[in-house]
């Protein structure tokens, strides 16, 4: 069983379509919902997409203690399937992780990649700690222990204070997920690999993004990653905080575009 997805552009016979997709990956506790403005956008353009939820989400399979590298091995799988050869990666915050782990994995069929509120460090062990002390109140509370932690800290103040309305899409899209595909993204989250060696064997074109507001995974950890990668552009977007593709989208949307008119035409 494949994992859903939402997707556009995907309908041309295989002989004429194109050999890249772009892969957005959503980021936790969330799905592949959090990407419609995106999918919007790309699909105006006649730009393939598709946006897959993670296991045990938005009908995704369920797959117990799964690992970063499981899901890379499962895009690799659903972009093959679909009848592509190379994909740009564009993860927010979990879906970096999982854009690590594919380009680690599968070098050659990432087009390129767009790294957005994301950090290349492994979790210490006060964060691994802090992430099996956040299962046990999933599994005393339910799903609605991931929205009381999250939500707050997902968007930065000025969204808050003008684009209410996202904090309620936030909490719907979780409250959307089971309480153990929840407590299955913490485990992976726990014990993904470190990716800070990686950076510099990165050699496809990547863009950093990272909201100005960000509190999770402030600008200082995109600066750390651009530096990090040879063949990279950092974009810092005001007024956004962990979730700049939902909090300003038109700045993102055109951050995107710009980074994909740059890739090579013969990919």
């Amino acid at each position: 069983m494949s994992l859903s997805f939402v997707g556009h552009s995907l309908d041309s016979p295989l002989e004429s379509r194109p050999r890249s997709v772009v892969v957005l990956l959503h980021a936790f506790p969330l799905s592949a919902a959090m990407w419609q403005p995106q999918l919007d956008a790309l699909h105006r353009a006649g730009v393939p997409v598709v946006a897959p939820n993670v296991f045990g989400v938005g009908g995704s399979p369920e797959k117990q203690n799964w690992s970063m590298s499981d899901y890379a091995d499962a895009l690799y799988d659903l972009i093959s399937s679909l009848g592509f050869t190379q994909a740009t990666l564009v993860g927010v915050s979990m879906g970096g992780y999982q854009a690590f782990a594919f380009y680690r994995q599968y070098p050659h069929a990432t087009r390129s990649l767009v790294l957005s509120d994301t950090r290349a460090e492994a979790d210490t062990d006060t964060a691994r700690q802090s992430r099996m002390e956040f299962i046990a109140a999933i599994e005393k509370n339910g799903v609605e222990e991931a929205v009381t932690r999250m939500v707050p800290k997902l968007f930065g103040e000025t969204t808050k204070q003008t684009k209410p309305q996202l904090t309620e899409l936030a909490s719907t899209i979780i409250r959307g997920n089971t309480a153990t595909a929840v407590i299955d993204q913490l485990k992976a989250l726990a014990g993904r690999a470190d990716s800070v060696e990686l950076l510099g064997r990165i050699s496809v074109p990547t863009l950093v993004v990272v909201g100005e507001e960000d509190v999770l995974t402030p600008p200082d950890l995109a600066r750390a990653i651009h530096h990090g990668i040879q063949a990279s552009k950092l974009v810092v977007l005001p007024n956004a905080g962990h979730l700049p593709n939902l909090e300003t989208p038109e700045a993102f949307n055109e951050a995107l575009r710009l980074h994909l008119e740059t890739l090579p035409t013969h990919a």
